[in-house]
């Protein structure tokens, strides 16, 4: 039995555009196969805290010798990410651009992910990943257009960065459903959500 990971990280709630996404990106997978075992995290509801330099030491040095209460328990959460990524086959990520980058809490989520000898390892010739043999869905989503304009596409630090982050892991598979312009008034967000459906449609028939 495969199991979908799915993540959102908007705190918009209910008006969150990547959150429907997702939602309609899960919906159509587990329709087209039901054996599929859905597990969700929701990094906006209860985000990693950011990494300070007493959570350093432990969460990406792993320093765990004399561990005060605070660095336990984050160490665990740590872990607990880690495990709950490297047991999912098919990652739905909602990360709409905040800033031209992604959300604060979904980066945080990704510092906690990235370590050491668990995801990545380095070697003589550079760093390997090892979360290998996953498919990533990002639900992206954006105000303005910028996969389409040549002047904004070097702000995209959205989509890039996550295809790097991932691609360091290992994830090399990874597919973007974007509804662009949706902060463009009502009709082209309208349009960004029908051309968003019909490309979760097509990822999921070639699936």
């Amino acid at each position: 039995m495969a199991t979908l990971l799915q993540i959102d990280s908007s705190p918009l709630g209910e008006v969150s555009v990547s959150r429907q996404l997702t939602a309609s990106i899960v919906k159509a997978w587990t329709a087209a196969d039901s054996s599929l075992k859905v597990d969700y995290l929701d990094v906006a509801a209860a985000p990693p805290d950011h990494l300070t330099a007493e959570l350093m030491k432990v969460v990406k040095f792993r320093d765990i010798e004399s561990l005060n209460p605070r660095q336990a328990e984050e160490l665990a959460l740590t872990d607990k990410l880690v495990d709950q990524l490297l047991a999912a086959d098919i990652l739905v990520i909602g990360a709409p651009m905040y800033n031209f980058s992604i959300p604060t809490q979904l980066k945080a989520w990704i510092d906690r992910i990235c370590q050491a000898g668990k995801t990545f390892r380095y070697t003589e010739k550079g760093p390997v990943g090892l979360a290998t043999g996953k498919k990533v869905i990002v639900a992206s989503t954006r105000g303005g257009i910028y996969s389409t304009n040549e002047a904004l596409k070097a702000l995209d630090h959205q989509e890039a960065y996550l295809t790097t982050v991932l691609g360091f892991i290992g994830i090399t598979d990874v597919s973007f459903v974007r509804a662009e312009g949706v902060s463009m008034g009502p009709e082209r967000k309208a349009l960004a959500l029908a051309e968003a459906d019909a490309q979760i449609a097509a990822l999921v028939a070639a699936a």
